[in-house]
């Protein structure tokens, strides 16, 4: 049977440790490389490229979440798996909004990081136990209520500035992502500010976010 490859990525080495001894449980997972810092894994991914990547959200250099976008954007075929200590809802959906696809708790992580693993690489979407409930109760809602969103009056080219905005990237990285002058990106994002009637960016990802707006151009 093919080994299905894993990198950890968390700043501290007991953690990784732990986390890699509960993966040698199953004799068909290997943990090929770790990182501390969401600088030392994306380096490390220009070199090697696992199935999957199980990282915290915390980390010094790059957050977790800017990570998460990162990988996904530049190497779409890695599974990710947030393993965190956050227990607040919104940063599983700003982890699942950057393209994460679990998010498990690591109070869950004992019992659940061997499933977890199985259940995403099945091509599935793993959220941890704690939070399941809350996710479907606000999904529920989110079809109740449903009506229509701003994203439909957006132009193609704000609807890429705000999924650059989501990920959490600057002004300045947009624009030099979209080959944006700062003037044009800062127009913009007073633009989705308008049309969203939101006050800032934190507004808007927030409710992007937690209306789980699924921005396609």
């Amino acid at each position: 049977m093919e080994l299905y490859h894993i990198m950890i990525a968390d700043d501290h080495s007991l953690i990784r440790q732990g986390i890699k001894a509960m993966i040698g449980q199953d004799p068909g997972l290997q943990v090929i490389a770790e990182a501390a810092d969401g600088r030392e894994l994306l380096d490390t991914l220009k070199e090697i490229q696992p199935d999957m990547v199980i990282l915290d959200i915390s980390m010094p250099q790059i957050s977790g979440i800017e990570a998460v976008g990162k990988i996904h954007g530049s190497y779409p075929a890695i599974r990710i798996l947030v393993l965190t200590m956050h227990s607040n809802i919104q940063y599983c959906y700003h982890a699942v909004s950057a393209g994460a696809h679990g998010y498990l708790l690591k109070d869950d992580s004992d019992t659940e990081l061997l499933p977890a693993i199985k259940q995403i690489r099945n091509g599935k979407i793993y959220i941890s136990p704690q939070l399941a409930g809350e996710v479907t109760r606000d999904m529920a809602s989110l079809f109740h209520d449903h009506k229509e969103t701003p994203l439909v009056h957006l132009t193609k080219r704000e609807k890429e500035v705000l999924n650059l905005v989501v990920k959490g990237l600057t002004s300045k990285q947009i624009g030099e992502k979209l080959f944006l002058s700062p003037r044009t990106v800062g127009h913009h994002r007073s633009s989705l500010l308008k049309k969203f009637h939101m006050k800032n960016s934190v507004d808007l990802v927030n409710y992007v976010v937690k209306n789980s707006l699924i921005i396609r151009y």
